[in-house]
């Protein structure tokens, strides 16, 4: 048997896909796109016709590609950008329309738990745990012990509102950059608590993996589990802000084009946390949403060794 989740967000669409014919979860395929989904929807409250079309062909690739793999069940999951327009139902009916696909709306405490399960079953992380889980919309700290999820809080701001609000200069001023770490600081003290583990989710950090450790072209298996410095984040946030989006990608392949506008925002975030949470790393986890679902399914059949299979 296969199954497939889907995780529809306000930047990208990510898939995973899973056999369970020999008794234990084997991840087969994964894809991901950037969409852009959640653009402009702070200012507009609605899916921009644009990003809606580019999704749905994003999402009638993935069916074609479950359809080849046969792939018995897909789970869809929606996020920020999601919860917050006002013709997030009209989109919903499309893509049960266009690909007969029945999309989920996720709150974001279940958000956070499925990242949370994700990140620690397949990292094997024990003690005090801070899953950051980075989006384009908005940003979950979720906090554990172990594989038991706690504290689970969204920050409505992520790569693409945090750009959009922020960093309207290209590339940014020093004064946008100022305000956007004052707001940073400000906000993030909010959460912070006394933790043994950092861990990142989300594209903004597994592509500064790719770039601290030169992986091109991308490979999962050679960013899960690495580990970023307060000082590597930092040198590649200073290197990035001055250059405009269109040279940081030139000059750095593992930065996709529509990431290299929004990537210093992302930074900027996980560059705060560790300052403030007075930690000199942080694990980067290329699991997230996705697996979370699958994961949490599995579970739910009272597969209950899922974790320990991984």
């Amino acid at each position: 048997m296969r199954i497939a989740s889907v995780d529809v967000g306000s930047y990208s669409v990510r898939m995973s896909v899973w056999d369970l014919s020999e008794g234990k979860p084997k991840p087969i395929l994964e894809r991901g796109h950037i969409t852009a989904l959640g653009s402009k929807v702070k200012q507009t409250g609605l899916l921009q016709e644009e990003r809606i079309k580019e999704t749905l062909r994003i999402l009638k690739e993935f069916k074609k590609e479950t359809e080849r793999l046969g792939v018995r069940e897909v789970l869809l999951v929606g996020t920020e950008a999601l919860r917050r327009a006002k013709n997030a139902d009209e989109f919903i009916a499309r893509v049960k329309e266009e690909t007969g696909w029945e999309l989920k709306v996720i709150s974001p405490q279940e958000e956070g738990r499925l990242a949370y399960l994700s990140a620690v079953c397949s990292l094997g992380l024990s003690g005090r745990n801070c899953v950051i889980d980075q989006g384009g919309g908005s940003t979950e700290y979720i906090f554990g012990e172990g594989k038991n999820v706690g504290e689970i809080i969204s920050l409505p701001f992520g790569i693409v509102n945090l750009t959009e609000t922020f960093l309207k200069h290209d590339p940014p001023t020093d004064e946008e950059i100022r305000n956007l770490l004052s707001f940073l600081e400000k906000e993030i003290k909010k959460v912070k608590r006394e933790v043994d583990n950092v861990v990142g989710l989300g594209g903004t950090i597994t592509t500064l993996v790719a770039l601290e450790y030169n992986v091109y072209p991308y490979d999962p298996k050679k960013v899960h589990g690495k580990k970023l410095t307060l000082e590597q984040i930092r040198k590649w946030f200073e290197t990035l802000r001055r250059l405009p989006a269109k040279e940081r990608s030139k000059l750095y392949p593992p930065i996709e084009d529509r990431r290299a506008q929004v990537i210093l925002a992302g930074i900027a975030i996980f560059l705060k946390t560790l300052e403030l949470f007075g930690k000199e790393e942080l694990i980067v986890s290329d699991w997230g949403l996705r697996e979370g679902v699958l994961i949490s399914r599995l579970l739910d059949e009272n597969h209950t060794e899922v974790c320990d299979d991984l």
